[in-house]
C-alpha cells in the first residue's frame, strides 16, 4: 500500500469528507462497473455503488490493512450486489404474485395478451452488442457471474478474487472456467464465429454529479 493509499485512509478514518470525494474520484469508475455486471441495471448499479462508499466511510475503521484497499473496497461491493439480488429476486417474486391475483381477476386479461416476438439480433456491434453481454452476464448464477466479473471485466488475479469471496483457488478457478464456457455458448452464435472480447469491455459510464458516488 502507497504512502499516499495510507493518508488517505487515515483522513477517511477522521471522517475527512474531502478525503471521501477523493475515494470516489480514485474508485468510483471500477466500483461501478463491478456493481452494473453483477445487477445489469443502471439504475440499480448507482444506487448499490452509492451505498458501497457510503458504507466504506462508515466503516473504515474495520479494514485492518491485511490486504489492497482495493481488495476490501471490491469485497464490499460484491457482499452489497449479492443482497441486493436477494432483495430483487423478493421483490421480483412478489410483484409476481400480485401480477398472477390481478390476472386472474381481470378474466385472463393480461395472461391473456399477445407477447412481442424478440427481433433477430443482426449486426450485433456497440450497443447491441453490450445488451447481448450483459443478458449473457445476467443469466450465470450468482457464484459465476461473481467471478467472471472480477476475472475478466475487472481483470483481477485469481489471488485478489480468492481474497474478495473467501473461496479457495481451485474453486475459483472451476467457477470461473464453467462461467467462460456458459457465456461463449451463448454469445458464439451470435458474433459470426469471431473471437469473443477478452478482457469483456467495462459497463456504460455511470452518471456524475455533486461528489456523490451516483446519482
Amino acid at each position: 500500500m502507497s504512502e499516499l493509499e495510507r493518508t488517505l485512509l487515515r483522513r477517511l478514518r477522521d471522517r475527512d469528507e474531502r478525503a471521501f470525494r477523493e475515494l470516489l474520484e480514485m474508485h468510483r469508475d471500477r466500483v461501478y462497473n463491478i456493481t452494473f455486471r453483477m445487477l445489469g441495471n443502471r439504475a440499480e448499479a448507482e444506487d448499490v455503488a452509492q451505498e458501497v462508499f457510503i458504507s466504506v466511510f462508515k466503516t473504515i475503521d474495520t479494514f485492518r490493512e491485511e490486504s489492497k484497499f482495493s481488495t476490501w473496497l471490491y469485497r464490499v461491493a460484491v457482499n452489497h450486489c449479492k443482497n441486493r439480488i436477494k432483495y430483487l429476486a423478493r421483490r421480483h417474486d412478489r410483484d409476481r404474485d400480485e401480477l398472477d391475483e390481478n390476472s386472474q381477476q381481470a378474466n385472463g386479461a393480461i395472461l391473456g395478451a399477445p407477447v412481442r416476438a424478440a427481433q433477430p439480433d443482426r449486426a450485433l456491434e456497440g450497443a447491441q452488442m453490450e445488451k447481448l453481454l450483459q443478458e449473457a452476464i445476467g443469466n450465470l448464477d450468482d457464484d459465476h457471474r461473481i467471478v467472471v466479473v472480477l476475472r475478466d471485466v475487472e481483470d483481477l488475479s485469481i489471488e485478489e478474487i480468492c481474497e474478495i469471496t473467501g473461496l479457495p483457488d481451485g474453486t475459483v478457478k472451476s467457477r470461473l472456467h464453467r462461467a467462460r464456457l456458459v457465456l461463449r455458448k451463448k454469445l458464439q452464435r451470435h458474433v459470426s464465429g469471431e473471437a469473443l472480447p477478452s478482457p469483456l469491455p467495462a459497463a456504460p459510464a455511470a452518471k456524475r454529479g455533486r461528489g456523490s458516488a451516483a446519482e
